[in-house]
């Protein structure tokens, strides 16, 4: 499976602005069978309580609607980032994948609110972290921060994810995180990482770009650097299986020894 990264800078408040620039990148995509957008690509990330509400949409909404038209058109599946209203009420940070036949496969809700930013506009997400199939491979999703705790990992890796999507909004100081712990997140799991961020700056926060595909191995199979950049890796079932042949990870886990981890 070919997977695209579209790294980017943000273009907060303007949905329709964001869904045309989605149809220009799915369209330049070519040859690709999934596409993954940064955290919140749909109003921007670092938009203001008032903002996220009333830019808040439905899981069926008119811009899930429109990119599920495009998904069609394109031939090409895409996980894109909003701010979901629930039926309660509750506005999460939230992303949905749409397969290249416009259906809706999967919102997975973010459970580990970053900071003031994340606490002032979102809902945690609830213990809800879905393996969906797709094109024959078994996906797992996290959300930015989520990602920085090693259990949301490995939770999916034992659950089956073969590959872990991660759209972001990772900003400067802490570009570790793009350039070690991708990477790192990949090896102790034996599985692929996407980690699709931002670029450029959202009023006082700047994106530290460096989106990565990072393979099993621990290699990187794809690389943006700080700029706008479509990156596209292919994965490779073979390369994973000899990983996990070297290194045991999930078989030598000793689990009884860990269960005061969820003591404190």
């Amino acid at each position: 499976m070919r997977v695209a990264l579209y790294q980017c800078p943000p273009l907060p408040l303007d949905v329709a602005g964001n869904l045309k620039r989605l149809h220009q990148v799915a369209l330049e995509a070519t040859g690709a069978d999934l596409l993954v957008l940064p955290e919140m690509f749909l109003s921007g990330y670092n938009i203001g309580v008032e903002a996220v509400g009333a830019l808040a949409e439905s899981q069926d909404g008119e811009s899930a609607q429109a990119i599920a038209n495009l998904a069609k058109i394109c031939g090409l599946a895409i996980l894109y980032g909003y701010p979901e209203r629930a039926d309660d009420g509750q506005i999460y940070n939230a992303v949905q994948l749409i397969d290249a036949n416009g259906q809706r496969l999967c919102n997975y809700r973010k459970t580990h609110l970053f900071g003031d930013l994340d606490h002032s506009m979102f809902s945690a997400g609830d213990d809800d972290f879905p393996i969906v199939e797709l094109n024959g491979w078994k996906l797992g999703f996290l959300i930015c921060y989520d990602l920085e705790f090693p259990e949301n990992a490995r939770r999916l890796a034992l659950a089956g994810a073969e590959l872990i999507l991660v759209p972001t909004a990772n900003m400067v100081p802490y570009d570790f995180i793009a350039d070690v712990t991708v990477r790192a997140r990949a090896f102790e799991n034996q599985c692929y990482v996407a980690y699709a961020n931002y670029c450029g700056h959202e009023e006082d926060i700047h994106y530290c770009g460096q989106s990565s595909i990072a393979a099993p191995d621990g290699q990187r199979v794809a690389q943006a650097g700080l700029d706008e950049a479509l990156i596209v890796g292919t994965l490779d079932r073979q390369l994973m299986r000899d990983s996990q042949a070297a290194n045991r990870y999930l078989l030598d886990r000793r689990p009884e020894l860990y269960s005061t981890l969820n003591k404190r």
